[in-house]
């Protein structure tokens, strides 16, 4: 029966009506065994730093979508729908915004991770598609204390992916400061920040071309200077303070005074995790308000990760081959299924079962016939090597 479907299915594999719309993939077989255990990590970390799990609905009325951020350009990326009452929905981008529905009437400070499908009307690039896996972790109710916590959790992922990364930190309140003082215009500001926010894109001598337009380019000196040199700023206490608390955590970070971030919603703190394997940010996040409450947060979209990781996959898979013994290679399935192995059946012909075995990378295949039964013993076939040995039933 299991080839007989093989064999209709393929056909259908060329028509028109199944091609995939640009910016949106299917993930089978090796790929989504690993992306699945991948998420369990994510998960498993997060829940050991004390975040609890939360599912929010995909579609949302589009005037909650945009909220108060309409001019950002993941707002303006949103697919945009309409349900048959005429209503005005839109496909989640994030998952921030909904944390102000989430958030109501919950103890502080309230800590929740998400890992869920987000969905943006944008170019395509290596590592993003319009659909997309995001991980997200969020203290509503925050400090720089929790701050450092939520570095810590990304920390301690990434070594267990086994990925080296950098992360790098800075303060919004800080580049106002700068700006202020530099007696940048106000109506120019955001943009200036938009440009500062391209210098790990853009080389520094079109950034400062595109920074004359404001008057502005006096900046790229001084995001130029040492540390040290920063002390001046009463904003800069605040870097100091996540760095202490980073350090108590031992996590290592670097202050990158140019790291802007693009949402227009951060007012405080600003993270960013690179990756020498890649050229954009991994994962990324800031501090911002929630209901008029201060929060942090930081996000990662599995499909970079996919990109860089290291993860090993190599769970046992078993095959259990019923040669016309049905009921014993069922029973012989529930006691390894009871033992927390991973076993499928196949009913057919052996050498069929081989063939499926190999198509699915099963690592063993043992037959259960007549001859087993009669032996009070099942065969047991290595795929790798080919060597076949004896069990007791």
């Amino acid at each position: 029966m299991t080839e007989t479907v093989r064999q209709k299915a393929t056909p259908l594999a060329n028509s028109p009506k199944l091609g995939q719309v640009k910016g949106f993939k299917d993930y089978t077989g090796e790929e989504a065994k690993k992306r699945a255990e991948i998420r369990k990590v994510i998960a498993g970390t997060f829940e050991k730093y004390g975040f609890e799990p939360a599912e929010t609905p995909v579609i949302e009325y589009a005037e909650f979508v945009k909220g108060e951020n309409e001019q950002d350009e993941a707002v303006r990326d949103t697919f945009k729908l309409e349900d048959r009452g005429k209503r005005n929905l839109a496909l989640r981008y994030e998952f921030t915004f909904q944390l102000k529905r989430l958030a109501q009437n919950k103890k502080l400070p309230y800590k929740r991770y998400q890992i869920g499908e987000l969905f943006r009307d944008e170019p395509i690039r290596e590592g993003r598609t319009r659909q997309f896996t995001q991980c997200d972790i969020d203290i509503i109710g925050s400090d720089s204390k929790d701050e450092a916590e939520c570095l810590a959790a990304f920390s301690e992922l990434f070594k267990r992916l086994g990925i080296e990364v950098t992360i790098y930190v800075n303060n919004r309140k800080l580049l106002n400061e700068i700006i202020e003082k530099e007696k940048i215009n106000v109506s120019d500001r955001d943009n200036v920040l938009r440009e500062i926010d391209k210098l790990d894109k853009l080389s520094e001598k079109e950034v400062e071309q595109n920074l004359k337009k404001y008057k502005a380019e006096k900046l790229l000196k001084i995001f130029k200077q040492k540390e040290s040199l920063f002390e001046k700023y009463k904003s800069y206490l605040e870097i100091k303070e996540l760095k202490k608390y980073c350090s108590l955590f031992g996590v290592k970070v670097e202050f990158r005074p140019f790291l802007v971030r693009g949402l227009s919603y951060y007012n405080g703190s600003v993270f960013e995790v690179w990756s020498k394997k890649i050229k954009v940010s991994i994962c990324g996040g800031g501090s911002y308000l929630v209901n008029g409450i201060q929060s942090t947060g930081i996000s990662m979209g599995l499909e970079s990760l996919m990109l860089i990781e290291n993860f090993r996959y190599d769970k046992e898979k078993t095959l259990i081959v019923s040669l016309d013994q049905d009921k014993k290679a069922i029973e012989l399935s529930n006691k390894f299924r009871d033992d927390g192995k991973i076993t499928s059946i196949y009913y057919g012909k052996p050498s069929k079962a081989l063939e499926y075995a190999n198509s699915y990378d099963y690592n063993q295949v043992i037959f259960i016939g007549k001859e087993e039964i009669k032996k009070g013993k099942y065969k047991i076939k290595d795929m790798k090597t080919g060597k076949e040995v004896w069990e007791k039933l």
